[in-house]
């Protein structure tokens, strides 16, 4: 019997796509009541792809004046938007434009939220609700986090626990993403491929639930596939439009809401609450740490989850990796879709284990007792683990 759940879709971000979409920026924040903004993004790379000086073009041609707030890292910190938030305070910005990928649209985020409050944002990623954000536009330049179309901001916390936080609420959404394929061209190969990975992760949140629909099963696998297709060829092809306009929009929408179709459910996912451990602590690519830990994750379900979780990662294995049914032998076919799954993973030169990673093997204890730890001794999701689960998923890549 299927279990169907409650759930609310609020999508309220307007996506403009496709070859110069990005000199609509300016035209977009004027629609959506912008006076003065701050441009947030990371290094230099949008100088040198030529993406500031058009964005700065139309600002400055749209007559909106503008400040910036540069230096955005891998990993966002804390400190870094609680110090763009005293400058968006002081100089009376309204605005927040993310520029880059999802780090920068997530540290416009954070400061969003604090110019709309008492300026305390990261009471939000604690557990508090945000009741409002101060408009964001997103300029994204990778397909991986998703951040230009959802509710979602992830931010490490430097200042105190130096653990990662995440939120996730519809008030946290842009109200317009301008997506151009071509600005994901110039991105190094490896952040392609754990872009993809990423992109698969937020997939897996929607897929691996203890509900069940069968539209939101036909969005996910075919969100899955698609970037199982493209994601190789993007790494491949720098500069195939098709490949990269296909893997930009599985990234928007795995993480946008439309997946979560009949099956919103506290009981799904896991692979995030063992990745951030890794990612928060050693400063790590996401989706690197993804590529370790979700193969590891989905092999310990089909291994000692109930009949219906098994088959579950059985279908995954049939409708991503076209692996043969075996109604017979659902753990054979599990099995053989985790091997082609780690297969596309190694194709893209992503790791698989810890050690790949750059995780010290001496470690491994301190990364098992952080996720137990800061999970009250159970780590939940899908099939909810205990210390002995974790440790078991974690010494299965520890080298």
């Amino acid at each position: 019997m299927k279990k169907f759940t409650e759930f609310n879709l609020q999508m309220n971000t307007e996506i403009v796509f496709g070859r110069g979409a990005e000199k609509k920026t300016a035209e977009l924040i004027r629609k959506y009541g912008g006076g003065k903004v701050m441009m947030v993004y990371g290094g230099g790379s949008i100088k040198g792809s030529g993406l500031y000086r058009t964005l700065t073009a139309e600002l400055e041609k749209e007559g909106i004046p503008f400040i910036e707030l540069s230096g955005v890292q891998p990993n966002p910190r804390r400190s870094f938007a609680e110090k763009g938030l005293l400058a968006a305070r002081k100089e009376g910005v309204d605005f927040l434009l993310g520029i880059g990928g999802g780090s920068s649209i997530d540290t416009a985020k954070a400061i969003a939220l604090g110019l709309a409050s008492d300026g305390d944002f990261f009471r939000f990623f604690r557990g508090e609700a945000p009741l409002k954000m101060a408009p964001v536009g997103a300029v994204p330049t990778i397909s991986a986090a998703g951040s230009e179309t959802s509710g979602s901001s992830v931010m490490v916390d430097d200042v105190e626990t130096h653990m990662k936080y995440s939120i996730m609420y519809p008030t946290a959404r842009p109200v317009f993403a301008v997506m151009n394929p071509e600005l994901t061209y110039t991105v190094p190969v490896y952040q392609k491929a754990s872009g993809a990975v990423d992109i698969l992760s937020h997939v897996f949140i929607r897929y691996f639930t203890d509900a069940d629909c069968y539209l939101g099963d036909q969005y996910c696998e075919g969100t899955m596939r698609t970037v199982v297709k493209y994601g190789p060829v993007a790494c491949a092809s720098p500069t195939d439009y098709e490949a990269h306009a296909e893997v930009m929009l599985a990234a928007s929408f795995a993480h946008n809401d439309v997946l979560n179709l009949g099956r919103y459910t506290k009981n799904r996912g896991g692979e995030h609450a063992l990745e951030r451990q890794l990612s928060g602590f050693y400063d790590t690519p996401h989706g690197a740490g993804l590529a370790v830990v979700m193969p590891a994750w989905l092999q310990f379900i089909a291994d000692n989850g109930n009949q219906e979780q098994a088959a579950r990662v059985a279908q995954f294995s049939e409708m991503v990796f076209d692996v043969e049914p075996n109604p017979d032998d659902m753990k054979g076919v599990a099995a053989e879709g985790i091997r082609r799954f780690r297969a596309w993973i190694k194709s893209m030169g992503m790791p698989l284990t810890l050690t790949e990673l750059g995780v010290p093997k001496s470690d491994l204890n301190d990364v098992i007792n952080r996720c137990v730890e800061n999970n009250h001794g159970l780590v939940p999701g899908y099939l909810p683990l205990n210390r002995s689960a974790v440790t078991k998923i974690f010494k299965s890549v520890a080298e």
